[in-house]
């Protein structure tokens, strides 16, 4: 059996870092070693709850511009894995979710920036999902919920996104975070631990420095899909990682 999780992907350069965080997410993958990895990235948004369907190795999509040319010439030759993808068809549709096939679609790095550190080696099956930022958290929670059991069958579902992902309030010289974002994560993770989808799903007017840490949902959504995927709703989430980036750029990681 193995857990869901939400994992703080960082910014692009973090697959060539070698730091406290990536030695985190290395150690992660060692303790974690799932069978196939479901992946809901920030990176792909779409209306219709959309999946890679593939068995063939898929591409690594460099979906960001202006960084050294070694950022494009990196690698993650993972396969998809038709199977699992046909079986969260199979639960998306009992749960009255659509779903849309996407056959020729590779990883973005909100996928494998984390999963280079996490499996190097790139031998696990990964299908990516994305993520429609304009549902509520309470519809999200709905998404992740028809995975639930997954991780019974040693299928790793993670969310990856960014709690506190604002390029408008970055400190590039910090050295400690600010503690405005470190009041938001805080908020959210007691939210999160105490199963309070009610107040979750109020963050904007609940949450400390809510417009700030969340100028635009995208990233923070994969949360509460991670949430919902949990198999065992008795046992409380762990926060497994909190650390930033410039001061303010979550990199929060929690186990559900």
């Amino acid at each position: 059996m193995v857990p869901s999780l939400f994992i703080g992907h960082g910014s692009p350069y973090l697959a060539v870092t070698h730091n406290d965080y990536s030695n985190f997410l290395k150690e992660l993958g060692k303790r974690i070693r799932p069978k196939a990895i479901v992946i809901f990235s920030a990176h792909w948004e779409s209306q219709t709850l959309s999946l890679t369907y593939t068995d063939d190795l898929l591409d690594t999509v460099y979906d960001y511009y202006g960084f050294p040319e070694e950022m494009y010439q990196i690698n993650y030759p993972a396969k998809g894995s038709k199977i699992v993808a046909k079986i969260l068809e199979e639960r998306f549709k009992k749960a009255g979710i659509q779903t849309r096939r996407e056959e020729v679609r590779g990883l973005d790095h909100g996928v494998w920036v984390a999963l280079k550190h996490m499996y190097p080696e790139a031998d696990i099956p990964v299908v990516e999902l994305s993520v429609n930022p304009f549902l509520s958290p309470k519809e999200q929670f709905h998404i992740g919920a028809a995975l639930k059991g997954l991780g019974e069958e040693d299928i790793l579902v993670i969310g990856s996104g960014t709690t506190v992902h604002n390029f408008q309030w970055m400190y590039p010289n910090a050295t400690s975070p600010v503690k405005e974002a470190v009041e938001f994560d805080d908020w959210i993770f007691e939210q999160v631990q105490k199963g309070d989808i009610d107040a979750l799903d109020q963050y904007r007017s609940l949450a400390p420095n809510a417009a700030l840490a969340v100028p635009r949902p995208e990233h923070f959504v994969p949360l509460f899909i991670a949430m919902g995927s949990a198999s065992d709703q008795t046992t409380k989430p762990q926060k497994i990682n909190q650390t930033y980036e410039f001061g303010t750029m979550s990199n929060m990681c929690i186990e559900f």
